[in-house]
């Protein structure tokens, strides 16, 4: 357990859940370039201000950023180098995982168009995968 009596693997994962906001993460990838005044944040992310103010907050009392005031301008910048590079990190992953998850996509695809030319192939039939039942998608969005 670590110094708080909470296990490490409990704190990683309330570490993540904050991180787990589409206007956190776009805040983060924003401040990676340097600091940024709120009024840069507002127009860059395109939500309510109270929106992004409460967004922030979430940050500052987590610790990644920091907030700084002049005069009536906040301006946040990320409190470490390692929140930038937990973020290139993150796009390392996902750009593998959908990479994997395209080739698999058009494997699929081309089993489906070996399929296709079979009796019963209609919409809604039933199909076989690579021995895996898959429920026919025609006009389905891909």
């Amino acid at each position: 357990m670590n110094g708080a009596g909470v296990p490490l693997y409990q704190a990683k994962a309330e570490f993540f859940r904050m991180l787990g906001h589409p206007v956190r993460i776009r805040v983060l990838e924003l401040l990676q370039d340097g600091p940024l005044p709120v009024r840069s944040l507002l127009s860059a992310i395109e939500v309510e201000p109270s929106a992004l103010s409460q967004q922030l907050a979430v940050l500052r009392r987590s610790g990644i950023v920091t907030a700084t005031r002049s005069g009536s301008t906040v301006v946040y910048e990320l409190a470490g180098g390692d929140v930038a590079e937990l973020l290139s990190a993150a796009r390392r992953v996902l750009s593998g995982v959908l990479t994997g998850r395209h080739a698999l996509l058009a494997e699929l695809r081309e089993a489906e168009a070996g399929a296709g030319a079979g009796a019963g192939a209609g919409a809604g039939a039933v199909r076989t995968a690579g021995g895996v039942p898959a429920v026919d998608t025609v006009g389905a969005a891909s």
